[in-house]
């Protein structure tokens, strides 16, 4: 990947998208206040917000679709600024609502597309073909795209999407509006592509998405990141986490909450004693290791963390989350 001959820092190689001190205001409304963004090629990172919150306002910047205000950018090793033809045709983008022609047949929208990216039409008719295949289209292929249902119509345009091969692709809300099959249908697409080495760059309304493709996830609010990290990491930074031991004979839990003392919370009803703990493996070997010492064994134990949807709310609703340091993305 070259490396962009403009002033100022640039990115590493390795890092697919890139932004510093990104702003942008429409009249007197700052939607993105300086947000930091570096994602590694060939990962998946999900940009997660309340409506509003300017998720599809980053994706337009970085995919040129509209200009920053202010900001360093650098996408696909291309500087947005100075080279944004070179950055078009390194990406792909599938916005929330289908760019796909239903008055033509979904092959007919594959050429065409096809011919946008000036393959020859034998060359754009091998592509169409392959990619009707690989997103399970090939018996709707002659048919009108209006007949498609809205799991297919979402195929055809990420299939649209990769004729011109790009190795960043931006899905602005992909799921939207798709029922739960389908969506676990375009989760099984969007990983088959990373396999493949291509980078995700996804904003999504579902959390649990975000939770099962993202390598790492931001949260934005208030044009702000407010914070970013894996979602395990997230998870950890908010409250309420604990362990739960569960015990059968009642001298075994009396043991257990003896030796657990004051943190732990008991239940003498139902013998199971609750331990403040953000789930990590040092706060379990902790655990285990205060009730070997005391030779008592728990007949169960279970983990509680939370999960993406206490923390979304935590952060978007002016809960108190300690800080978290930035990371950069390794």
């Amino acid at each position: 990947m070259p490396t962009p001959k403009t002033g100022g820092v640039h990115p590493s190689p390795a890092v697919a998208v890139s932004a510093v001190g990104l702003r942008k205001s429409f009249g007197d409304t700052t939607v993105l206040d300086g947000i930091d963004l570096h994602i590694p090629a060939g990962s998946v990172f999900a940009l997660l917000g309340p409506n509003g919150a300017g998720k599809t306002t980053a994706v337009k910047i970085l995919s040129t679709l509209i200009t920053a205000d202010a900001g360093e950018l650098h996408v696909g090793g291309h500087d947005l600024a100075a080279d944004p033809q070179a950055v078009r045709a390194a990406i792909g983008v599938t916005g929330q609502f289908s760019a796909v022609d239903g008055l033509i047949t979904g092959e007919e929208n594959m050429l065409l597309m096809a011919d946008l990216h000036h393959l020859s039409k034998r060359e754009g008719r091998r592509v169409a073909a392959e990619l009707l295949e690989r997103f399970d289209l090939v018996d709707a292929a002659k048919k009108p795209a209006s007949t498609y249902s809205g799991g297919m119509k979402r195929r055809l345009d990420l299939a649209m999407t990769l004729v011109g091969s790009p190795r960043i692709i931006f899905l602005d809300e992909p799921t939207t509006g798709l029922d739960p099959r389908s969506r676990h249908n375009m989760w099984g697409i969007i990983r088959g592509l990373v396999s493949d080495g291509v980078t995700v760059f996804l904003t999504t309304q579902y959390l649990e998405e975000a939770d099962e493709l993202a390598d790492r996830i931001a949260v934005l609010n208030d044009g702000k990141i407010a914070a970013e990290g894996t979602a395990e990491e997230l998870k950890r930074l908010v409250p309420g986490g604990h362990v739960r031991l569960r015990f059968t004979d009642p001298t075994a839990y009396q043991s257990a909450a003896a030796a657990l003392a004051e943190a732990a919370t008991r239940d003498d009803e139902s013998l199971t004693l609750q331990i403040p703990s953000d789930g990590s493996q040092r706060a379990l070997r902790s655990l285990l290791d205060r009730l070997d010492s005391a030779g008592v064994e728990a007949d169960e134990l279970t983990v509680h963390t939370p999960d993406l949807d206490d923390v979304f709310f935590a952060l978007t609703s002016g809960g108190n989350v300690p800080h978290q340091p930035r990371k950069d993305a390794r």
